[in-house]
């Protein structure tokens, strides 16, 4: 029997018979709290890695949990021999905080009904990340000629702040011929996606003290200055809130647009303004045409106002003048905006308006562009369609992956991008979900791929 025959004759009764092994394995998994923006979650985050390193041993793979300053970093591989090319995936296993009162459901219980999941991180990215495991586990068992190294992160959620040293400290080790991620979203279920670009993420406070304590409305309203009122002034001197459209000179100015065949790319998605604000339950948007929309997403940069805290949050109304505010603002960057000269812009114009904010740099995420290009978009490409029956348009991603910039600076080797999250399974959202559909399809997408990239000539 010749290799083709071999791997994939017996695939779809592989893909069937693993379903009640994936829902267990993600269940546990989802049961276990990893929230990284939570330091009392940290006893939680080392049971989950010590997890996630069962499930890679489980399927043959030497597995480790490799410390860091912070949370560690569960590192696998599947050996195949040494001078076979070596492929990387990574996935986080780190999820968002999820408050119970807003779900229908405790968000750490795993919940599943006609192949659907329902629980933080299903599809944020726990289900991603089981799913390439189990094709991965398909693909040595018959014995494609390919190492595969597991990269499985706890901090993706708040920046990966020790991903840097872990790689920086293992580039040995992980020396590879090309990494795939697996932390992205389609536009629409009808069309696959290959995300090809991400936007960076900039992240600061404005902060504004007029006085030592909160005072009495009645005998110092009039003359007191009030910090709120001034910090809601300025940020609408930086920004249009009804357009989005950023006010301080040079904002754009690096800014690399997108070009026509990009933007027919995005359009090809199958994006709806109608699917997309039912996905993410939006009264109205800022734009009516798809084509402003997905630039929007995809192509340009933001100024996002994320809350503003100060005086009274209490029930009814405290006639106090309030002494202080601040605001939590980011701005999502595209190439070949630099995150701190945007930051140096913005303070320098908040500077200027109100000398009294004190504005303040808090993290930073460079963005990412590839190419949709090369060989090994064309076997994710392939893999798209072997697994799900349609070609797949090509998009940039409007979130922030951290790591992947940190793998492009230090293993020096191509980097594809194959999601399986829809609109509709909420990333960071209330109710999130994941389904057998994507999963099924998505093990499938993982074995051609694997294939396909065993092809390739190494460099």
């Amino acid at each position: 029997m010749n290799r083709d025959s071999r791997l994939y004759s017996n695939l779809d009764n592989y893909v069937r018979d693993s379903k009640a092994q994936f829902e267990s394995h993600l269940g546990d998994l989802v049961e276990v709290p990893t929230v990284s923006m939570d330091p009392d979650r940290k006893p939680d985050i080392n049971r989950g890695a010590e997890l996630a390193a069962q499930y890679l041993q489980s399927v043959g793979a030497s597995a480790e949990l490799v410390e860091t300053p912070g949370n560690p970093v569960v590192f696998g591989r599947l050996e195949a021999d040494p001078n076979d090319p070596t492929i990387t995936i990574y996935n986080h296993l780190d999820v968002q905080p999820a408050d119970a009162s807003e779900w229908h459901r405790a968000p750490f219980s795993f919940y599943k009904e006609d192949g659907r999941y329902e629980g933080r991180g299903t599809t944020d990215d726990k289900g991603p990340a089981i799913t390439a495991m189990f094709a991965a586990a398909y693909a040595r068992q018959n014995g494609l000629p390919l190492n595969i190294n597991f990269i499985w992160e706890l901090e993706e959620e708040i920046g990966s702040p020790n991903f840097e040293h872990f790689v920086a400290n293992n580039v040995d080790r992980l020396k590879t011929d090309s990494v795939v991620v697996s932390d992205t979203i389609w536009i629409s279920r009808k069309i696959p996606a290959i995300p090809y670009g991400l936007r960076g993420a900039m992240m600061l406070t404005m902060k504004l003290e007029t006085g030592a304590k909160d005072v009495h409305s009645g005998l110092t309203g009039g003359p007191a200055r009030n910090p709120i009122g001034e910090l809601c002034k300025v940020i609408s001197q930086c920004y249009d809130a009804d357009t989005g459209r950023v006010r301080i000179k040079g904002f754009y100015d690096d800014v690399r647009p997108a070009k026509r065949k990009e933007l027919k790319s995005f359009l090809d998605s199958g994006f709806t303004t109608k699917n997309f604000m039912r996905a993410h339950e939006l009264k109205s948007l800022r734009f009516d045409q798809e084509s402003d929309v997905l630039t929007a997403i995809m192509a340009m940069p933001t100024f996002e106002l994320h809350g503003i805290t100060g005086g009274y949050q209490g029930p009814g109304v405290k006639t106090i003048v309030p002494h202080q505010a601040e605001a939590k603002i980011s701005c999502r960057l595209v190439p070949d905006q630099n995150a701190k000269r945007v930051f140096k812009l913005i303070r320098d114009f908040v500077k200027r308006h109100n000398p009294d904010v004190k504005v303040t740099f808090k993290s930073k995420l460079d963005p990412y562009i590839g190419d949709f290009s090369g060989p090994y978009t064309k076997a994710a490409a392939e893999a798209m369609r072997f697994a799900f029956g349609k070609d797949p348009a090509f998009t940039r991603e409007g979130g922030s992956i951290g790591a992947v910039v940190t793998m492009k600076q230090h293993l020096d080797a191509p980097i594809a991008f194959l999601g399986l999250s829809l609109p509709e399974h909420g990333y960071h959202a209330i109710n999130e979900n994941f389904d057998w559909a994507m999963a099924s399809g998505g093990i499938k997408m993982f074995v051609r791929y694997l294939d396909e990239v065993s092809r390739i000539p190494r460099r």
